[in-house]
């Protein structure tokens, strides 16, 4: 069996059970790309494919974390703190897999004032948050002015935090309400404050099943395209995929040979985060999911293929803290994020929480030591040992949540004053508007 071979065969199904029919002359040829892989050589879209389809999991685990030893010899795995803030979740898109979004005029579509927004950023800020995500819907009425005005409140309130946030769905929606160019949009906003440009609406890059999901929105190749004209202006970002709509196993490689094609221009990918759909409240249904062991085989298939993507983030929010802990034996070195609020996937089903204790004792237990870091990985506190470790009580995932019962019980966290104000007004959190 070759590469090729695997590919054709693999081309029409989610997955087939690894190793399958497998043979001497193709063990042997797995090995030699394992091999290549763990030293830090470059691999094949195919051989990929073959890696995802047939090698065995445990030498597959094991090369992949041979490449984050290498590149991370102290073993530190890092963890983030932060707050995913939506301004709207009015939206023209209607992915078939959001359960977050309202169509225009529909009776629970809300905005939220600047001033909430500031006032979220300020709790953020009081419990140690160090970047927040503001994303949201494609707004009909919001084109690059309202993110300058947006991202200008935010930095002149809180320069301390990092705006690592919208993605190139929104950038391509803010050009059209504007009349402006991609260039041009990504240049206002960058100068009104935007540090870095999330992956969000990547989904899956491949044609076929991305107008499958999402009809109405860019193509993969157009995504792309808007990520690398940011990188060419100094803004880089991370690069996401979503797994579990559907889609074949040579359409999710297909998806990182695209994102590895840009890089290989650009080297503007900090990051690369693969996740899980999640089936709640949206017109898909759950009909089609990704199992943990095919999240695994991405996680360690991706650490062999993006050889110039220095980071691999594990997402325990979308497939489990046991999952996102087995992850960081399959070359991952970051955990992501105790996130403060979450409201997207959230609301389609993903209901997995998390605290600093308990993200930092995931990191540990799996024999690595933890750091705090920041947005551009770098480390602000290494917890060398046990005695290190922070806990405080008040840092937990989705404290006011909007999208899960029992969120807000981070209201009575103390709001930090944004830069040269004495004191920030409180708004009322809920409804929203």
């Amino acid at each position: 069996m070759t590469a090729g071979s695997t590919a054709a065969s693999a081309a029409t199904g989610a997955g087939t059970a690894p190793g399958a029919g497998r043979t001497g002359g193709a063990r042997r040829e797995i090995d030699a790309i394992l091999q290549r892989g763990a030293d830090g050589g470059r691999i094949s879209a195919d051989e990929a494919l073959l890696l995802y389809t047939d090698a065995p999991l445990h030498p597959l685990g094991e090369a992949a974390d041979a490449v984050r030893r290498r590149r991370y010899p102290d073993n530190v795995v890092t963890y983030l703190i932060d707050r995913n803030i939506n301004y709207t979740n009015v939206c023209v898109t209607a992915c078939k897999f959001c359960a977050f979004y309202r169509a225009p005029k529909h009776r629970e579509g809300w905005s939220h004032p600047t001033g909430e927004i500031l006032r979220r950023c300020g709790e953020a800020v009081a419990l140690g948050a160090t970047q927040v995500m503001l994303q949201g819907g494609h707004h009909p009425e919001y084109g690059v002015e309202y993110y300058e005005d947006l991202f200008r409140a935010v930095k002149q309130a809180y320069p301390q935090l990092a705006i690592h946030s919208i993605g190139p769905s929104e950038i391509l929606h803010m050009a059209k309400v504007s009349g402006a160019s991609i260039e041009e949009a990504v240049l206002r906003i960058k100068a009104a404050g935007l540090d870095s440009i999330a992956g969000a609406g990547a989904e899956m890059l491949p044609d076929r099943p991305r107008r499958a999901i999402a009809p109405l929105k860019e193509s993969g190749a157009r995504w792309l395209e808007v990520m690398e004209v940011a990188h060419t202006h100094g803004l880089e970002s991370t690069a996401t995929m979503m797994m579990g709509t559907g889609e074949t196993n040579a359409e999710r490689i297909a998806h990182l040979r695209m994102i590895r094609e840009v890089q290989d221009r650009t080297g503007g990918f900090r990051a690369f985060i693969p996740w899980t759909y999640q089936p709640e409240n949206n017109h898909l249904k759950g009909r089609t999911q990704a199992t943990g062991l095919e999240y695994l085989r991405m996680i360690a298939v991706a650490r062999l293929f993006f050889h110039n993507v220095a980071h691999l983030q594990a997402s325990w929010l979308t497939t489990g803290k046991d999952v996102g802990q087995l992850a960081l034996h399959m070359g991952v070195d970051d955990l992501g994020s105790i996130m403060l609020e979450e409201n997207v996937i959230s609301s389609a089903g993903a209901r997995h929480r998390s605290n600093l204790r308990e993200l930092v004792w995931m990191i540990r237990s799996a024999d690595r030591v933890p750091a705090q870091r920041d947005t551009l990985y770098r480390r602000l506190a290494v917890h060398h040992t046990p005695a290190d470790d922070p806990d405080d009580s008040r840092i937990v995932s989705h404290f006011s949540s909007t999208a899960l019962p029992g969120g807000g019980v981070g209201a009575g966290v103390p709001v930090a004053a944004p830069a040269g104000a004495a004191t920030l007004p409180v708004l009322p959190a809920a409804p929203p508007e």
